[in-house]
């Protein structure tokens, strides 16, 4: 069995604070393989995921690694002891990428013939993608069969009178390319093991690799929707694996708030016993740069070395709850972030940028597809919610009021960590700051968000509002960023949104 990756790096622009190597604010170009490099040697991680998804993408990564820091890949083989991983574009919903996908994994071959020369031997460096919204099992099989039968089979090609492509460009390795599903709407999250079960039967892998989302189901559903989602998934791929007999590795997709995963320095104990069944824990970029690097060296070891542990394993009884709960939870949140949204896309527009990334934007309901409101991505939709003093944990907790003593039960059994992460968030709420916005939001959605705050505190025993020092500075500076919007101080507002985002360590 080859080695699979404990963790993997990824390009998520959630950092607050800029690395000291990049040369400017938006981390692009050359400074993301220089990145690349920094996460394996200095970081420790196994893999890195290589995004061609909203943005503009260096397919010559390979050969840029290799030619400059070739000691440490001579020692370290690319593909066998650390591992890139390409993040296609869909072309299912992404229109206008399509021809990014083709040439993305058009490159493939080419990272072969670089990783052959460098080592003087067959050498794979890259021999998996991730396809984001897969929805269905079909999504899978079309881009497997796409890299066999469009670009390996290229070498067929008879030219003229016998010549072939393979004549022309040489043979094209690897013949097969492994695909891992990142699976993000809700629909498709409750039948993962069914999507999994597709691709099997159609491709006969030996193993597979399952990528769950956590920042898009938060956005779109709600946090505890998000965490319920995940653990549905999670045993929705245990029952697969023991049902068809291959070994499942899942991975999970989680920042550093409480909000997209709460994974940071600072909590990854309590995410890996959360998460029991993940294999691979996502690195993104506020957790590696957000931090003192030793306590990010520390996290990313005790990850790389924890054993693999199963899921808890949800029976028919618990699944349909489960779904009941998401079902509630996400009745109540969806109108207030609707009613909200006008004043989260203005807010938005003040946020840094941290990546070079194509203009983009999520409709709410299914990112990217269907819905009634147009909001930012995940992590400018967190970022624009805290610095307003209003984080989004908090919305629609007050649905759990209508839980039975069984749903509490299985709610508790399936969130083992739900007060601890609303805790940890409510300290950022702001009072004034919920009061100030009442003439943008409206008095409907803010005595719904006064309920849910009543209910954390009556209910869970979370105490809202800040707690110490740093999110009391929060909490003024969220009035302040509230008021310079009102008055069109644009530079001062983007001063204070920066400001909070050092506090929180995460843009969002």
């Amino acid at each position: 069995m080859r080695k699979l990756p404990r963790t993997m790096s990824t390009q998520h622009p959630d950092n607050a604070r800029v690395p000291e190597w990049a040369r400017r604010e938006v981390i692009e170009g050359d400074d993301e393989v220089l990145e690349a490099y920094f996460a394996y040697s200095s970081l420790g991680v196994h893999e890195v995921m290589w995004d061609a998804e909203g943005k503009d993408v260096d397919t010559h990564v390979v050969r840029k690694l290799f030619s400059s820091f070739q000691d440490y890949f001579r020692e370290n083989v690319l593909g066998e002891d650390i591992f890139l991983t390409y993040r296609l574009p869909n072309p299912k919903i992404e229109g206008a990428e399509r021809k990014v996908f083709a040439e993305t994994m058009e490159s493939v071959p080419i990272t072969f013939d670089v990783a052959e020369k460098f080592y003087g031997k067959r050498v794979v460096p890259v021999f998996e993608v991730i396809l984001p919204f897969t929805t269905e099992a079909m999504d899978l099989i079309s881009v497997a069969r796409y890299y066999e039968r469009a670009v390996a089979a290229e070498e067929d090609i008879e030219l003229y009178d016998g010549v072939r492509v393979r004549d022309l460009v040489g043979e094209i390795y690897p013949k097969k390319i492994e695909v891992i599903p990142l699976i993000e709407d809700r629909d498709s999250l409750f039948k993962t093991g069914e999507i999994l079960e597709g691709y099997f039967k159609a491709v006969k892998p030996s193993y597979m690799r399952v990528f769950i989302a956590r920042s898009d189901p938060a956005m779109n559903y709600g946090m505890l929707s998000a965490v319920l989602l995940a653990k549905y998934a999670l045993s929705s791929t245990e029952k697969f694996s023991k049902k068809v007999g291959i070994p499942v590795f899942p991975i999970i997709g989680v920042g550093s708030l409480p909000f997209r995963g709460h994974l940071s320095p600072e909590n990854y104990i309590k995410v890996s016993e959360e998460y029991l069944g993940v294999h691979t824990f996502t690195v993104q970029s506020a957790f590696k740069y957000d931090y003192p690097q030793e306590k990010v060296r520390e996290a990313i070891s005790f990850l790389n070395s924890l054993p693999q542990r199963e899921p808890r394993i949800l029976d028919e009884r618990e699944e349909k709850i489960l779904k009941g709960i998401v079902g509630k939870y996400t009745s109540r949140y969806q109108p207030t972030i609707e009613s909200m949204a006008d004043l989260i896309n203005r807010v938005s527009l003040t946020i840094p940028p941290r990546r070079a990334r194509k203009l983009h934007i999520s409709l709410f309901g299914y990112a990217r597809s269907t819905g009634r409101v147009t909001l930012p991505r995940a992590i400018t939709f967190v970022g624009a919610l805290y610095s307003i003093g209003i984080p989004p944990e908090i919305i629609g907790v007050a649905s759990l009021s209508g839980l039975n003593q069984e749903e509490w039960e299985v709610l508790g059994e399936n969130y083992k960590y739900m007060r601890h992460d609303l805790s940890e968030a409510s300290k950022f709420f702001s009072w004034n700051s919920l009061d100030l916005i009442s003439s943008w939001i409206g008095e409907e959605v803010i005595k719904s968000l006064r309920e849910d705050v009543k209910f954390l505190e009556d209910n869970l025993g979370v105490r809202v509002g800040p707690k110490d020092y740093e999110s009391k500075k929060h909490t003024l500076l969220s009035e302040l960023l509230i008021l310079a919007l009102r008055e069109g101080r644009i530079n001062e507002a983007r001063e204070y949104i920066r400001e909070m985002a050092m506090i929180r360590r995460s843009i969002g």
